[in-house]
């Protein structure tokens, strides 16, 4: 579980999230939606910790990040799988390299250790046998799957998805969902996902947070949604479909 309390952010005196207040599950789905520049990147990159907050509280469980000293919270960390938007891959490393640099980086593992896990990881995102191919040989659906694989190498307890099933097609974009939500599911992981992607909120989205301007609007489930008496919340919901709609038009 994860749980913000009454979050504040500021940047150059301009206020970007507004008194902010939510419970984000363990096990299951946790979506952030909301038009650009609505706040909600600003809001996972604070529970990361790539952002300050002005006041308020993050709840990792128990643990208040927020009143962390700079080594606790790099212990935190550690529990802490992050698939960013580009998938923010090594371009000069391997597949099996950029999988394998967490475990490098924060574990006393034995090689062979290392090896299994990564192994491991690879044939859990089905990409074994991809293990020697650069990024620039990769589709862009294979990129994000080597990002939720080194994301999920160290066996956190949370997972933060950036817009992860951006520039991808619809069929990829399925499978990458579909991934996505089984290793929540199998992992009991509290898993955070930031997108604009209609068809991930209505597949994936166990539980919805809306934020307007920088508030915290409406929250509810997939099935809530389409039934909610929001307009903000309907406005978005219909123009982020009609957009969707027409970007599949094009293809």
């Amino acid at each position: 579980m994860i749980r913000v309390e009454h979050i504040y952010k500021s940047f150059d005196s301009r206020t970007v999230l507004e008194d902010v207040s939510v419970e984000f599950e363990t096990g299951k789905t946790n979506l952030i939606i909301g038009r650009s520049g609505s706040g909600k990147t600003v809001l996972l990159k604070a529970m990361v910790g790539l952002h300050g907050v002005d006041s308020g509280s993050i709840y990792f469980d128990d643990v208040c990040y927020t009143e962390l000293d700079f080594e606790h919270r790099k212990e935190l960390r550690k529990q802490i799988g992050m698939i960013f938007q580009g998938g923010a891959l090594l371009d000069s490393s391997t597949v099996r390299e950029n999988v394998r640099l967490p475990l490098d980086l924060f574990t006393k593992m034995t090689e062979g250790e290392k090896r299994d896990r990564v192994d491991f990881c690879l044939e859990r995102v089905r990409l074994q046998g991809a293990d020697r191919l650069y990024p620039s040989e990769l589709s862009g659906g294979m990129v994000k799957r080597v990002a939720i694989a080194r994301a999920i190498v160290l066996n956190p307890r949370y997972l933060f998805c950036d817009e992860p099933n951006s520039g991808l097609d619809p069929q990829t974009s399925v499978v990458i969902d579909e991934l996505i939500r089984d290793i929540t599911r199998e992992y009991n992981i509290t898993t955070i996902i930031n997108t604009h992607d209609m068809n991930s909120v209505m597949e994936l989205g166990e539980k919805i947070v809306y934020i307007h301007e920088g508030r915290k609007w409406w929250e509810g489930t997939m099935d809530d949604i389409l039934n909610a008496e929001n307009k903000e919340l309907n406005d978005f919901v219909f123009a982020s479909a009609m957009a969707q709609r027409a970007k599949s038009v094009k293809r």
